[in-house]
């Protein structure tokens, strides 16, 4: 698969394990099978599950089992750890040596209905569950009310939605949580869309200099974990057309979908215009292709006439851009693209320059992974 070719000689098995090790950290591997190896010197933070049909015991129990408990990000918290052979007491015993008596609480995740429906915690205290949060937000937030109005209340509902999200997370890693989510998909989405409508104001009030406190955390992560993409947003496109244009409620599932997600609002627009001229369309699919293609035309020529950019240079650019996935702000590549300009004339080069910035920036987020 990967064109290489070693073998289990001393000179060149090395070659091959670090070969494997680094497949393993792109996740080029989906699944890797080993008997006594990676369990040191081995660390790809994104992986998520162990599988263990071994006796481990102390050191190497601990070892193996952290090349899966690496956090890397608020996605993953924590790591599977899928036994074949009744290793609980070896656990407890590897943990108290290397920790204390008592860190197994902390080490271990509480079994799926702590979670779900509460526990009292080694503090005494009672810690609310998935069901108890998802009945205060329906009760204190009922979607029937319009909008979250006043300051204090808006940051209730930003911090119980993100416990609500974290939680999520959470579970998600149970198989008894699918199909126990208790919001439906639809409430799911208009809750989502109040979030960040939310975030989206909270941060224009920052960018506006208003006072506000620095205590409001947006899960930004955990949002995009859950993300919709345009594939599905064209399904239902589809299906509105399918049905000649008449059932609106499924543009009203367009609307609530598009708002929940972080990446497909920038995009709003776009699709909202793709709709509007959807009754004479054959391939729904081929002409949103044809039609972004147009559009991502139009917009980067007026980008390099209205900047009097050089065009070769700035196409390249954003091709590179949306290869890499990023827009590249650091280095000279920005200066490549603009027009002789003084550097000591009066010119305002740098104000020019990030000008540029963010209308490459705004169209590259456009059009990033819509085509």
């Amino acid at each position: 698969m990967f064109h290489t070719n070693y073998d289990t000689s001393s000179e060149k098995f090395q070659n091959y394990y670090k070969d494997v090790s680094l497949r393993m950290k792109n996740k080029e591997l989906d699944l890797l099978i080993v008997v006594n190896m990676f369990l040191t010197g081995f660390d790809a933070t994104t992986l998520n599950t162990l599988w263990v049909d071994k006796n481990l015991k102390m050191h190497g129990l601990i070892q193996a089992f952290s090349r899966t408990n690496r956090i890397l990000n608020s996605i993953k918290t924590f790591g599977n750890i899928v036994c074949f052979r009744n290793l609980q007491k070896r656990v407890d015993s590897a943990i108290s040596l290397f920790g204390n008596k008592d860190a197994s609480g902390i080490v271990l995740l509480q079994p799926f209905k702590d979670y779900y429906e509460g526990f009292i915690g080694i503090d005494g205290k009672r810690h609310d569950g998935y069901v108890d949060m998802v009945s205060q937000l329906e009760t204190d937030f009922p979607l029937t009310e319009p909008q979250i109005v006043g300051e204090e209340r808006q940051k209730q509902f930003i911090a119980l939605f993100g416990a609500i999200l974290r939680m999520r997370n959470l579970l998600s890693s149970f198989d008894e949580f699918l199909g126990n989510e208790i919001l439906s998909e639809r409430d799911m989405q208009d809750y989502l869309g109040r979030y960040q409508d939310l975030r989206d104001e909270w941060r224009k009030k920052k960018h506006e200099g208003t006072d506000i406190t620095d205590d409001i955390v947006f899960e930004v992560e955990l949002i995009r974990q859950i993300e919709i993409n345009i594939d599905y947003i064209l399904m239902l496109v589809k299906k509105y057309h399918d049905t000649h244009c008449e059932d609106k409620s499924v543009l009203i599932d367009i609307r609530k979908a598009v708002d929940a997600s972080p990446e497909l609002r920038s995009k709003r627009d776009l699709i909202e215009n793709f709709i509007a001229g959807i009754n004479e369309v054959d391939d729904v699919m081929a002409e949103w292709h044809d039609f972004v293609a147009d559009e991502r035309e139009k917009e980067l020529l007026d980008i390099i006439k209205s900047e009097k950019l050089k065009e070769a240079e700035t196409r390249k650019f954003i091709e590179n851009a949306f290869r890499d996935g990023e827009i590249k702000t650091t280095g000279t590549d920005i200066d490549s693209l603009m027009p002789p300009m003084s550097r000591f004339g009066g010119g305002n080069r740098d104000q020019k320059k990030q000008t540029i910035i963010d209308k490459l920036k705004a169209f590259f987020e456009r059009f990033f992974n819509i085509g």
